[in-house]
């Protein structure tokens, strides 16, 4: 597994450098605060792949990117930190005997929540705002969904109210 690791890192920093300008262009920039095995729950499974736990990370990432650059003006610059992640949900161990070891049981108990740090910027380098989130909703189970089909609508759901909350529409 760490061989896999090393391969894709080192694919990524061979890429780099080929990004295109818009890639490396974006208002937005998401990080990770630590390796995808050291969050809350991330998983993927029950015995969880590293390929898995990174495609988790990922979605998030992406949702983040998109939904914030709509809350940004020209030559704002947001980053924001994962340092915290729990997904809605869990992996109960007595399903596993029933072939439901890859199958996330969502119930009120088990809610999301994510932790991060964010830092707004305007084109001057200046910073706007910045500061620390718990993003927590232990309602999450009575909201309506657009789309009931998407694993992870409770989480997106999450970010799109911390954004509400936090940030102006840009017009």
């Amino acid at each position: 597994m760490k061989t896999y690791t090393a391969l894709f890192l080192s694919a990524a920093l061979l890429a780099a450098p080929f990004a295109t300008a818009s890639e490396s262009a974006s208002p937005v920039e998401v990080l990770f605060a630590k390796a995808p095995d050291e969050y809350t729950d991330v998983r993927d499974s029950w015995a969880p792949t590293e390929k898995g736990q990174l495609a988790n990370l990922e979605v998030l990432k992406k949702h983040i990117e998109q939904r914030a650059a709509g809350y940004l003006t020209d030559g704002q610059k947001l980053t924001v930190t994962l340092t915290e992640v729990d997904l809605a949900g869990d992996f109960e161990p007595w399903r596993t005997r029933q072939g439901l070891d890859d199958v996330r049981i969502v119930k009120e108990i088990y809610p999301p929540r994510i932790d991060l740090e964010f830092k707004l910027t305007d084109a001057s380098g200046n910073v706007v705002s910045e500061g620390k989130r718990e993003l927590r909703d232990l309602a999450f189970m009575m909201k309506l969904a657009v789309d009931r089909n998407d694993a992870f609508r409770h989480e997106k759901e999450l970010i799109n109210d911390w954004l509400r909350r936090d940030f102006k529409k840009a017009k």
